[in-house]
This record gives C-alpha cells, structure tokens and sequence, in this order.
C-alpha cells in the first residue's frame, strides 16, 4: 500500500504519474474495486466476468477479463 500526498498541484500531479507508471509497467490497476471484492470473495468468478462483459468494449473491462483468464 503506498499514501500519496495530493495537497498541493505538484503532489496531485506526481500522484498521477505514480499511478500511471504503476499501471503501465505492472499491468495492474490501482484501486480497482471490481478486482479487490473479487480477491476478498465478495464477488465471485461469474459476477466478475458479467462486469468484464458489460464493459468489455473498454480498457477496464478487458482487465476484469483477463483476471479472470488468468486464474483459471
């Protein structure tokens, strides 16, 4: 887990970058609810792939998708 700062213009700005470095590099989303309820069990494997397929047409639900693929 990592606290950023997003007080100030310069803070809110570096914040995103880490974000976006994070998401890029790792292939991860950051704070990505759908993923976080799924890995608690509050969401199973058929209500995740519904959201992945509701939204398949855009970047996120196409990362709903392949969580699920990738643990299978």
């Amino acid at each position: 887990f990592a606290w950023l700062d997003t007080g100030t213009h310069d803070s809110l700005i570096e914040a995103g970058s880490f974000v976006e470095t994070v998401q890029k590099r790792q292939g991860l989303m950051v704070a990505c609810p759908e993923e976080i309820a799924w890995r608690n069990g509050w969401l199973n494997h058929d209500e995740l792939n519904d959201k992945g397929e509701f939204l398949k047409k855009n970047h996120y639900g196409q990362y709903l998708l392949r969580l699920i693929k990738s643990h299978e």
